[in-house]
């Protein structure tokens, strides 16, 4: 099979001769031609996509040295097909593949560390490396192969003799066999690799970092280059725009300006708690002690503040065992309380019943109930009557 992706990675159209046509997985047709401008999955590069005989494309990957292009519909066997590559998603590829090999071979060439994980995702690309780095070091690395890309060296595809193989220095993650197809970015990295790639270094576009995260011992790297680091930036910009307008605050003050709200938002949450505390202690006061199972519907209440009431009045003696609830359309969070029955049999019994969620320790439980208020009184006077004379409830 003649692979017209590596003697041309800008063919856009072909035409070929159908070798085989088989039923696949999924309802799709296994297609294998003569020759292709289709590249199938491989070295962190996804496979192409787009039309075969009129046909979609969806999915393209190597088998025993064959090409086999994934279709939505049977090809004839014997006859010749017109083929066209999804061009943007390709070339997004060959940019991002390119912008890759850049910052890696440099990223090698300072700091010595290897390449050790590469995966292109529809957002990202992702690159992993067996060494650490700081952020700063990350980010000159960043200028300084966008400053290659300015430059607009040549990229270079070369297939090596063995004897020419030997004296050179190239990166590669295993050992290869037969022959090796290195590829050469303006000086700035020598790789052995099985891609596509752009002309020119200037065609990768701006190569961007989107951030950095310790992984395995080392770095995994997230980046974009060229269309998508634009389209990413363009988001990004907007979203930025949309922020300051919001917070009437300039660009380069919107971390002062989130940080002085968050701030105002946890004194607010701090003194709005003390005030649900003092509550809290008004209403538990203004009950009896008691030894019975006592039930308690309040609004709007959150999780925390939930456990907190819960808490208050099982603590000083107003119910044996505590259900306190909130919410509204048969939707509700509730807290379980006691420091005499086990309340993580009892939240399941009641979730059982209620159509609940949750769980919690022996003191105290916490969840949801999908069920009717009266549902819920209902679950409780049972419960309650079964423990009271010892039954078992079930």
């Amino acid at each position: 099979m003649e692979k017209l992706y590596y003697e041309d990675p800008y063919q856009k159209t072909f035409t070929a001769q159908v070798l085989s046509c088989e039923p696949g997985k999924k309802g799709r047709y296994q297609v294998i031609l003569d020759q292709t401008a289709f590249y199938p999955e491989g070295g962190g590069q996804p496979y192409d996509t787009g039309m075969l005989g009129g046909v979609k494309v969806l999915e393209v990957h190597e088998k025993d040295g064959h090409v086999v292009h994934e279709t939505e519909a049977p090809l004839t066997v014997g006859g010749t097909v017109a083929g066209e590559i999804d061009w943007q998603r390709r070339y997004d590829h060959m940019q991002n593949h390119s912008g890759e090999h850049l910052f890696s071979g440099l990223l090698h060439r300072h700091y010595g560390y290897d390449n050790v994980g590469f995966h292109m995702g529809e957002d990202e690309i992702t690159v992993d490396f067996n060494g650490p780095l700081t952020m700063e070091q990350v980010e000159s690395l960043e200028r300084e192969a966008n400053e290659v890309v300015y430059a607009n060296g040549p990229i270079r595809i070369t297939y090596p003799t063995s004897e020419e193989l030997e004296k050179l220095e190239y990166r590669s993650k295993k050992e290869l066999t037969g022959q090796v197809r290195i590829v050469e970015v303006c000086g700035a990295d020598v790789c052995a690799c099985c891609g596509t790639h752009v002309k020119q270094a200037g065609e990768i576009g701006l190569i961007k970092i989107l951030g950095m995260i310790n992984y395995k011992g080392g770095v995994r790297i997230s980046m974009l280059c060229g269309r998508k680091a634009m389209l990413d930036y363009e988001r990004k910009q907007k979203t930025t725009t949309a922020i300051s307008v919001l917070l009437s605050a300039k660009p380069d003050r919107l971390v002062e300006s989130v940080e002085k709200l968050k701030n105002d938002s946890q004194a607010k949450d701090a003194a709005i708690n003390q005030l649900y505390q003092r509550l809290f202690q008004t209403l538990v006061q203004a009950r009896p002690d008691s030894e019975d199972w006592l039930l308690v519907k309040e609004d709007n209440l959150t999780p925390v503040q939930l456990r907190q009431y819960c808490t208050m009045l099982y603590e000083q003696k107003k119910g044996k065992v505590v259900l306190v609830y909130s919410g509204e359309n048969e939707e509700w969070k509730y807290a379980l309380g006691s420091a005499d029955v086990d309340m993580r049999e009892l939240s399941k019994k009641l979730n059982a019943v209620l159509n609940g969620r949750g769980g919690g320790s022996n003191l105290m439980a916490q969840g949801t109930f999908h069920a009717t208020e009266g549902e819920i009184e209902k679950a409780w006077e049972e419960i309650a009557e079964a423990s009271c004379r010892d039954i078992e409830w079930s």
